[in-house]
């Protein structure tokens, strides 16, 4: 089975588009434990699945939906009444950008 290596860059870039920072002993464990995942993808592969039907769900269960009916909901005042801050009918909050 060939090594699908992960490499700290990658690692680095998935902690970033996770906002998370990593030690260095971290990156180093998340390389190998992320390489190893892939790894078994390979294992997985090497299955004979010849004349296996496709499965989606194996339960039988099916969704029961309500009916989607429009009906009347919160006046906008009684919704903005405990809101801290509001302005013209509209709940005002701060900019991530001007914290």
């Amino acid at each position: 089975m060939a090594d699908k290596r992960i490499t700290k860059k990658q690692v680095k870039h998935i902690a970033s588009l996770a906002k998370i920072e990593l030690t260095e002993e971290e990156i180093d464990k998340f390389r190998k434990q992320l390489g190893s995942i892939i790894n078994y993808f390979d294992t997985l592969s090497e299955v004979d699945t010849e004349g296996v039907k496709q499965t989606s769900q194996v339960t039988g269960l099916v969704n029961k939906l309500r009916d989607d009916i429009a009906r009347d909901f919160l006046e906008s005042e009684n919704a903005l009444g405990n809101a801290p801050d509001k302005n013209d009918g509209y709940f005002r909050t701060r900019s991530p950008l001007n914290k």
